[in-house]
This record gives structure tokens, sequence and C-alpha cells, in this order.
């Protein structure tokens, strides 16, 4: 895309890096900040310098979090004798979204696909790994979504805890097969967290 200014093409070219952007969505929204008032610009470039600079992953969960352990880990009035396995920080907002899990989370940060190059030491799979054998935990719920990379990935983390002594469950298949999680509607991500099956069941049904 060639443009009458080499500065508006850098900033094109930068904002087009995002995911989902192609060049003319990008040129859009580069117009639309020059139209603004500068310190709106300001604000936001301080917020995105914000989050590179401050922002954390908690050290118990590997959610993004203000602080080394987020709210949800610190909060005395969650189950934390319950994990919820998910792939990413979107999973856990579309779980706290429904209302309905009160337990706590952990993010392997990806899901295993060897066909991207992303195997279990890339995840964080030794972390959880280790919680479950050295914790008091009473359930795992694997809420990974319903791919191949997601059953593969539950299977595999399954046969690193299956001698401990702790209940592994899996969401019910109200979400459909090949769907992604952080798209799924409240009411049926809910359900399928009230409604979960022993994981053993899911091995036997596929």
């Amino acid at each position: 895309m060639e443009l009458s200014s080499k500065i508006l093409e850098k900033a094109v070219n930068e904002m087009a890096l995002l995911p989902g952007i192609g060049k003319r969505t990008a040129l859009r929204l580069v117009l639309h900040l020059i139209k603004q008032p500068a310190e709106q610009t300001q604000f936001l470039a301080e917020a995105l310098q914000n989050v590179r600079q401050n922002l954390k992953f908690c050290t118990n969960c590997n959610t993004l979090s203000d602080y080394e352990i987020c709210e949800i880990c610190s909060n005395p009035k969650r189950d934390k004798r319950t994990i919820c396995v998910v792939e990413d920080i979107r999973d856990v907002m579309a779980i706290e979204n429904t209302g309905i899990f009160k337990g706590l989370y952990h993010v392997l940060g990806g899901k295993i696909s060897p066909i991207d190059g992303i195997g279990p030491s890339q995840l964080n799979i030794n972390s959880l790994v280790n919680k479950v054998k050295n914790e008091e935990v009473d359930e795992l719920i694997f809420a990974l979504s319903s791919t191949m990379e997601g059953d593969t990935t539950n299977f595999y983390i399954y046969k690193q805890i299956q001698q401990n002594e702790v209940k592994l469950s899996t969401i019910a298949r109200g979400i459909a097969i090949g769907d992604e999680l952080e798209y799924t509607d409240e009411v049926t991500l809910g359900r399928s967290l009230m409604h979960r099956i022993p994981f053993e069941h899911s091995i036997k049904n596929n």
C-alpha cells in the first residue's frame, strides 16, 4: 500500500501486524486516531506502554494480572482444591462471565500442536503436574477447546497425572466439536461446566 507519508505508512504497517487487522483496516484505525484529540492518542500509547511494562503473569495460575498473585487466586472464597485447565486468558474471562465456576484456573498458554511446532515443553504443563502432585487438589477440569489439539493436550496431561488421586473431568460437549471456548455463549458454557463428565468417559467416546 503506497501512501503519501512515510510516517503514516509506518504507523499503518505496525497496526497491520495485529491479528485480524489488514492494511485497509489498519489505515482506517490510524486515520481515526489522527482525528482524535492529541491527549486521546497519548492515553492509548500510555496504556499500551503500561501493559508491556507492568502487566504480570500470576505465579500460581499463569493468567495475566496486575500483581504477582492474581485476584482470583488470592480470593479466600475460591475453592482452591478445584482447578479448571484452560488455554489462555480469554478462556478465563469466558468462564468467569458465566458466574458458575468458583474454583481456580491453570492457564497452559496454548495447546499441543505439532503442525505449529508447539510441544508440551512450550506450555505450562509441568507446573500443573507438580501442582497436582504436591498440593491438595481434588478435581482437575479440562476446559480446552473441543478440537483435535485440545483433546491431544487433555490426553497428554491425563497420562502425566493418572497415577495421582485426583478426579479428572471435562466440560460436557454442549460445545460443538471444533469450537473455540472463547466464542461459546455464556449459557452453553455454564451448562457445560455444571454437567461436566469424568474424563475417562470422554476418552471412550472418541
